[in-house]
């Protein structure tokens, strides 16, 4: 569903849980060479990134930051990696409707953008990496 799909059916921003349904779909759309790898990555969306992360992460504003990978990236794991938790991606809901109303970009394609970068992360790619991934259809 589009951006102006999502605004006509719901009158309002997006809820959490259309979020998280809008990062499904932008996770389906992505290119396959990135999309292949992503199989145990748990996505998540929250209003805001929580205190714990806020002060580790030492910024000034909680609308900062609109994308977190937790985890451990491949590049450092070791071949006896054994996970304590499960690689998570944070989508903060807040932050990106911020972003979209500033930007008047088109929210899907933010979603798409930031969950792009965080999954980037995960696979240590570098920002020309996760450009060229954004730019395939």
């Amino acid at each position: 569903m589009t951006q102006s799909g999502l605004l006509h059916s719901f009158g309002a921003p997006p809820s959490l849980p259309d979020m998280e349904g809008m990062a499904r779909e932008a996770l389906m759309a992505i290119p396959l060479e990135l999309r292949r790898y992503t199989g145990d990555i748990a996505i998540r969306v929250d209003d805001f990134p929580d205190d714990q992360t806020l002060e580790a992460m030492d910024l000034e504003s909680p609308f900062d930051l609109l994308g977190l990978y937790q985890g451990v990236d491949l590049t450092r794991r070791g071949v006896s990696h054994q996970p304590e938790e499960v690689d998570m991606i944070f989508l903060y809901r807040r932050p990106i409707l911020d972003y979209w109303c500033e930007s008047e970009e088109d929210l899907t394609r933010i979603v798409r953008h930031v969950l792009i970068h965080e999954i980037g992360h995960h696979f240590g790619l570098s920002d020309e990496d996760m450009e060229r991934i954004e730019q395939s259809p």
